[in-house]
């Protein structure tokens, strides 16, 4: 069975639903294929830290309700060394500038529901298999899924299919570059049932590794751990995860670490990755699909909803007007961004982990990251700089 699009979307995370409703409140055709189920695409939980500028992002485009309503305003950051607390508050060195924690699985929900409920063409549990005649003028989405093999034909296809997607792996390799970094540790990704044990943001430096705690929601905590890249699972029971966290977070004051069920856990490599060009003829790449960044910083939502934007409004211009100039500039648009978000979390990769533990020059590292942490709080201009990225306000 063959049918036919305009816009043919591979995947229904964040980006990939954001481009999709834009293009149809555009009266633009577009579909979205997406092979897991809506139950698992609407709980797989990911990143929450949404800057300034996606805030405004979702305000402009009357997306931001589920956000405003339900995220929670943050105005600070804290980071931990040697047991001492290095709070950097935003105002009024950001002036009002300050981002929001509201679950990447909520927003995903809150554009799927706008989206279907205007008539929406999603369809879940429909695999793209691979995407064909990409010289051509109509490229080929293949798909399988419980009603059989078939295929889309597109005028454009949008891959947000993340990293390991169908999409990019479709575009001839000598077509792209592939600038790549790859971290010598990785971050133990730990999910708890633990009420939020502080309301911001805290990055704690510590020999053994770095301790990240985020607020999920009211009841829910996310944790990371530094630990060696080889690690699995099993060298992380659960009493040693909370063992580790209370070592890392300790202070020399009286605070208390809420602790609870561990409701899950995952090894994430720390690892850089940029595509170059990200488009091949009528074939565009968003989010994971075309660029990863660490964790740290929360960079890599909110860079995949600004492909998603820029995107979707090329796309609109193209297609209503005629006007092809923002689309063929996407790509060079974009990787300006993204380049220098990843310059900014490869700064606060060298801030907040420890480096090799028994190395000669550990102790000279970690006095720089001491020094780095004291110029933070005491330098208004310092601090300036490193909020304007991390909040996102420009």
């Amino acid at each position: 069975m063959t049918g036919r699009t305009r816009v043919g979307i591979v995947g229904a995370g964040p980006a990939g639903m954001l481009v999709a409703v834009l293009l149809q409140r555009a009266g633009i055709d577009c579909v979205v294929v997406e092979r897991r189920d809506r139950a698992h695409v609407e709980q797989r939980a990911r990143g929450a830290a949404v800057e300034h500028r996606v805030v405004e992002l979702l305000r402009r485009h009357d997306l931001a309700g589920g956000l405003l309503a339900a995220g929670a305003v943050q105005d600070r950051i804290e980071f931990r060394m040697g047991g001492r607390r290095y709070p950097l508050a935003y105002h009024p060195v950001a002036a009002a500038h300050g981002h929001f924690v509201y679950p990447q699985q909520y927003l995903v929900r809150d554009l799927v529901d706008v989206f279907l409920a205007a008539g929406g063409d999603l369809r879940f549990e429909t695999p793209a298999s691979t995407v064909t005649d990409l010289d051509g003028d109509r490229p080929v989405i293949r798909l399988g899924g419980a009603a059989g093999p078939s295929e889309l034909r597109c005028d454009v296809v949008v891959g947000a299919d993340g990293e390991y997607g169908v999409v990019r792996r479709a575009i001839p390799r000598a077509a792209l570059t592939i600038h790549e970094h790859q971290y010598d540790y990785a971050w133990l990704a730990v999910l708890a049932e633990a009420a939020p044990s502080s309301d911001c943001v805290v990055n704690a430096i510590h020999a053994s590794g770095a301790c990240v705690h985020v607020r999920r929601t009211p009841t829910v905590s996310r944790f990371y751990l530094q630990c060696p890249r080889e690690d699995s699972r099993a060298d992380w029971p659960d009493e040693r995860i909370w063992k580790e966290i209370r070592l890392r977070l300790a202070l020399d004051e009286p605070w208390t670490l809420n602790e609870g069920p561990i409701l899950s856990t995952s090894s994430v490599r720390m690892r850089s990755l940029v595509c170059a060009p990200l488009r091949y003829g009528p074939v565009f790449l968003v989010g994971d699909a075309a660029h990863v960044v660490p964790l740290v910083g929360g960079k890599g939502f909110n860079l995949a909803l600004a492909d998603a934007e820029e995107l979707a409004l090329a796309l609109v211009e193209r297609f209503t007007g005629g006007r092809p100039a923002r689309l063929d500039a996407y790509s060079e648009t974009r990787l300006a961004r993204v380049w220098r978000a990843q310059e900014f979390v490869g700064w606060m990769m060298d801030l907040v982990n420890t480096p090799a533990p028994g190395i000669r020059e550990a102790p000279f590292l970690h006095r720089l990251q001491r020094a780095r942490l004291e110029r933070l709080v005491e330098s208004p201009a310092y601090a300036a700089a490193f909020l304007q990225d991390y909040i996102g306000w420009d």
